[in-house]
């Protein structure tokens, strides 16, 4: 199971004040968050998954000291996933399609400055368990719609729509300010 953004805050938190358990805690979590954020974003690119989780990894430890303790923790890293999956773009010279650019440059959900501080498991216990799956596999585990289908018993065209109505619906929330 995936840690939360209270966990894993708390785990930073922890590190930067000495405690070398919680911040090893911290960065064991953080891996498989950040080979499913790399997978989506590489789907041919496989075997550079591991090593720009690495990068991604050092850069979280080594900027650590730059973390503002009251932002959303999610937010930070996967700003730093972002950069270096920038600068392997550029390393590479691959060229990214632009209806896949948007997907690159949201970070999971979490943006600096918004009102993330909610829980991803809170906002879409609200949802009726479809969308909740559907989301939770094609937007959190990386599966592609055919995958999400398969695995649900679903059409495709019922996991698109289940995806897009529990997102329509979990902005609504977040934009009127509930949890």
């Amino acid at each position: 199971m995936a840690a939360t953004e209270a966990q894993l805050k708390a785990w930073m938190n922890g590190g930067l004040d000495g405690d070398a358990a919680a911040h090893a805690e911290l960065l064991a979590a953080l891996v498989p968050l950040l080979q499913v954020f790399f997978r989506r974003r590489l789907r041919d690119g496989h075997s550079e998954v591991e090593d720009l989780v690495q990068e991604t990894l050092i850069a979280i430890h080594t900027r650590r000291e730059s973390y503002d303790r009251d932002r959303v923790l999610s937010a930070w890293i996967f700003s730093i996933a972002r950069y270096k999956l920038v600068d392997h773009f550029r390393r590479t010279r691959r060229h990214v399609p632009l209806e896949g650019l948007e997907e690159i440059l949201i970070a999971e959900g979490f943006e600096e400055g918004s009102n993330a501080r909610v829980d991803v498991n809170q906002l879409l216990g609200g949802l009726p368990t479809k969308q909740s799956r559907a989301i939770r596999q094609t937007r959190l585990d990386g599966l592609s719609i055919t995958e999400a289908a398969s695995q649900s018993g679903l059409s495709e065209s019922d996991v698109k729509i289940s995806v897009h109505r529990g997102l329509k619906a979990v902005a609504a929330r977040l934009s009127r300010g509930s949890r």
